[in-house]
């Protein structure tokens, strides 16, 4: 028997969520939010769903590199959700560092988000509505493959980030309600509260500046690209 009771667990206080990683979160959640209302909300020009959709894919090439540069628990080397680690956690024996970034199931559907909002946002830059919006790399296609995008933009690739944000959102809840782990609060201040010590993340001035800077390039490869277009 433990030496400690439930209540009397050691704690210990780890950086696990570095700063520019919590400001891409937050970001990425204002850039999704922005882009569908515009979508959904009659007699708002398409401009501002295509400025939304332009912030997000600056955040996601924020976040691709981040995602080999950034602190311990944002590599992606941390988000492994292969098929052992997924079953041992279905089966309740998580390995020992899923408490501390995302456990496996977390990690894959971290992944699937990025992927389909990368495809979403790639999709509205091919896309020709033939009526207001005409995507920055529309000419570098054929007419078919721009209205091919335009459907899959509008229509499916539209639903199944509704869904994965839905499902996100879900497993926050349960997480807050049923195992009594808050996951929203690490992101804002950065740390997580554990029974065991464990790696905290890099969260220093030169990475945050660092972080700064890849965010500023970004935008910049961003505003170069739509400016250029014309």
């Amino acid at each position: 028997m433990s030496q400690y009771t439930a209540e009397a667990r050691p704690t210990h206080r780890v950086r696990v969520w570095d700063l520019p990683l919590r400001l891409f979160h937050w970001g990425l959640v204002v850039a999704v939010v922005g882009a569908v209302a515009c979508a959904q909300i009659p007699g708002v020009p398409v401009e501002w769903h295509a400025r939304f959709g332009y912030m997000a894919l600056a955040l996601l090439i924020f976040r691709l590199v981040w995602g080999f540069v950034g602190g311990y628990w944002s590599r992606f080397s941390q988000l492994r959700p292969t098929p052992a680690r997924l079953r041992a956690y279905l089966r309740g024996a998580p390995q020992p560092d899923d408490h501390v970034g995302h456990s496996p199931v977390g990690a894959l559907a971290t992944l699937a988000l990025l992927a389909v909002l990368a495809l979403q946002v790639g999709t509205g830059l091919l896309a020709d509505d033939e009526i207001a919006f005409v995507g920055p790399l529309n000419q570098l296609v054929s007419t078919a493959t721009g209205l091919a995008a335009t459907e899959w933009h509008k229509h499916l690739g539209k639903l199944l980030v509704l869904v994965l944000v839905a499902l996100h959102v879900a497993a926050v809840l349960y997480y807050l309600w049923v195992r009594k782990q808050n996951l929203v609060a690490p992101m804002v201040h950065g740390d997580k509260v554990l029974t065991q010590p464990a790696r905290a993340s890099r969260d220093d001035g030169p990475l945050r500046l660092w972080g700064l800077v890849l965010g500023a390039l970004a935008a910049g490869a961003v505003a170069w690209l739509v400016l250029r277009a014309g």
